[in-house]
């Protein structure tokens, strides 16, 4: 099993495909995203249709970003919605038609079911920042979905897990880790990077807004390793097949 987290994509749907293309996720993997969907981008609606469709085809874990808090404020509480469209919004309302009368069912049920965060053994997934003093389940909204990372920088967090965040971009395109805070919010919409940060692993994928995915000295060797263990799976289970007496599949290798 592998699991990756993606940050904030914000309407950047070709830089999404492309970053999936190349994870390309299996039925036992998992992918957690880290909110914002929508707004500032081309496609929002894209966007969400992919990760839908996703669904259908591995393990997806979508939290809630303050894009989506805005949104849905607007289209299901009746919100003054001049704050969301300076915000990006506009770029939503295009994609779906120019109105909000116009987005799918399906897709109102994504934004209402989208979790605050999501913690597994040693990591947490949060949309903006955290508390370190205080428990996952009692961090206030404002932490959680809006509050931008500044110095100081949050601590570690009482639990000893390392946190994973979106929403503060990184202007240089680039990862900012300092080992129990890491933010993969690599300012997609803007000249930077969608990123793709496997847990527990080493790879980094990233790809621009146009789709085209960054290859660095570094980036070209975790890719061999993801495509290594690709074809180590299909193998096994070519080899696997042979010992129950079925012709294997070609693996294409």
């Amino acid at each position: 099993m592998r699991r990756f987290a993606i940050g904030d994509i914000h309407g950047c749907a070709k830089a999404l495909r492309s970053v999936i293309d190349t994870i390309d996720p299996q039925p036992e993997d998992e992918i957690v995203f880290l909110g914002d969907y929508i707004d500032r981008g081309p496609d929002s609606r894209d966007v969400i249709d992919q990760i839908i469709d996703l669904r259908t085809r591995t393990e997806v874990v979508a939290l809630r970003g303050n894009h989506e808090i805005m949104l849905m404020g607007v289209a299901m509480h009746g919100m003054d919605d001049s704050v969301w469209r300076a915000n990006g919004g506009n770029s939503t309302l295009a994609s779906y038609g120019g109105s909000l009368s116009k987005i799918p069912s399906n897709h109102l049920v994504f934004f209402h079911e989208l979790l605050p965060y999501y913690e597994i053994d040693d990591t947490i997934f949060v949309h903006a920042s955290y508390d370190p003093d205080v428990e996952m389940f009692e961090q206030n909204e404002m932490m959680t979905y809006w509050t931008h990372l500044m110095p100081p920088l949050p601590g570690p967090h009482m639990s000893g897990k390392r946190v994973l965040v979106g929403h503060t971009p990184q202007a240089d395109g680039e990862v900012m880790d300092h080992g129990h805070l890491v933010c993969i919010d690599t300012y997609c919409f803007g000249y930077g990077y969608l990123t793709a940060y496997e847990i527990g692993g080493k790879a980094i994928i990233q790809a621009n807004r146009h789709g085209h995915v960054k290859h660095s000295p570094m980036s070209v060797f975790q890719n061999k390793l993801l495509n290594l263990g690709k074809g180590c799976k299909r193998w096994m289970a070519a080899l696997k097949s042979t010992s129950q007496g079925k012709k294997p599949s070609s693996t294409g290798d």
